[in-house]
């Protein structure tokens, strides 16, 4: 059995806000000196206290972020299991339950632990008659990225390690769920391996190519994503601008209840601590987009989509695409609930054990 590598530490540039105080007191002290006679005799106290404030805050933050991410660690490297596959090396994942196979494939941002959280979202009370088998994909969380052409590793070869785990845990069929930036490599293992799939799940799924890779988006994948100081605090101080990113719009955010409210902010974000070792598998699927071009009329297996209409993050066009090329399929679409179906989980749990259970 493989053993997990250790999720590393960030970097200690988080003290930013501590050698900001100093500097910022210092400028303040240089600025009064010389535009204000009269403060001159005081200005160099008023820019210690200023000093003093803006580095205790600093200080704050920084012991609030070490708790808080010390605690995502411990998280992301409990609840899992190493395996060792044939072609692709070590690959993480949990398997709980003892019911109907279920192969759950996280979103951008997951891992096996966003797996069995979306199990929650998706099954409910229902999922103690599934047996979830929830792996983190290539470069997320434990799951090394093998180095495929060009650097990257495609989504065909992410579907043959799930068939590679699938027969390693003697599991012959199951239903697929896909989530986000899980939905290629679920349309790979179910076009690869139709007679291992009984059923497909696709929820705000990407189904067809994106454009390649803007300055934007490099920045935010090779910047923002391999900062978890950056993103935790994102998470901790700005969720309305996070979510908004994430695929929630304002309105949606305005309309939450207390349940989603709560949700979101103790659950979903500090789900996606720590972002670092999830920031390789990220960057992989993004430049995998460009080349997506299924023929989605050879899915044998019934097929369900399901997304929100004001989904920001992924366009609603990919489950229209979806919806209206494989053969087998049935859509259900909300005017309303952002990428992660805010408002609507109750509904999308009805929608996905009426279409997996007998």
């Amino acid at each position: 059995m493989t053993t997990k590598p250790e999720i590393k530490r960030s970097r200690l540039w988080y003290l930013l806000p501590i050698f900001l105080g100093i500097v910022g007191g210092v400028l303040a002290y240089l600025y009064l000196r010389a535009s204000d006679p009269v403060l001159a005799k005081n200005s160099l106290w008023l820019g210690i206290i200023l000093s003093a404030i803006v580095a205790a805050l600093g200080l704050a933050v920084y012991i609030t972020y070490t708790l808080d991410i010390t605690a995502a660690k411990e998280q992301a490297s409990s609840g899992s299991n190493m395996i060792d596959t044939d072609q692709f090396g070590p690959i993480e994942y949990a398997d709980v339950g003892e019911g109907y196979p279920v192969l759950v494939v996280h979103g951008a941002g997951g891992g096996y632990d966003q797996g069995l959280l979306l199990s929650n979202v998706f099954f409910g009370e229902s999922a103690e008659q599934f047996r979830l088998i929830a792996p983190s994909r290539f470069g997320f969380l434990h799951s090394p990225l093998p180095k495929g052409e060009n650097g990257t590793t495609s989504f065909a070869a992410q579907a043959d390690a799930f068939a590679d785990l699938l027969d390693q845990l003697n599991i012959k069929k199951v239903a697929v769920v896909g989530f986000s930036a899980g939905g290629p490599s679920s349309i790979e293992f179910a076009l690869r391996y139709p007679e291992e799939t009984s059923q497909l799940v696709l929820v705000s799924a990407v189904v067809h190519k994106e454009p390649p890779l803007q300055p934007s988006d490099d920045a935010v994948l090779n910047g923002l994503f391999k900062s978890d100081f950056a993103f935790w605090f994102l998470g901790k101080y700005m969720q309305p601008q996070l979510l908004s990113f994430l695929g929630v719009t304002p309105e949606v955010q305005a309309d939450l209840t207390p349940e989603d409210r709560l949700w979101v902010s103790d659950t979903f974000l500090p789900s996606l601590n720590p972002i670092s070792p999830r920031q390789p598998g990220m960057l992989n699927d993004r430049v995998n987009f460009v080349s997506i071009d299924y023929p989605l009329e050879e899915i044998d297996a019934p097929t369900l989509i399901v997304n929100a209409k004001d989904d920001t993050l992924v366009d609603p066009s990919h489950s229209t695409y979806a919806a209206q090329r494989i053969p087998n399929s049935r859509h259900v679409e909300f005017e309303t609930g952002g990428h992660v179906l805010l408002g609507h989980h109750a509904d999308t749990q009805s929608a996905v054990n009426g279409f997996l259970l007998p």
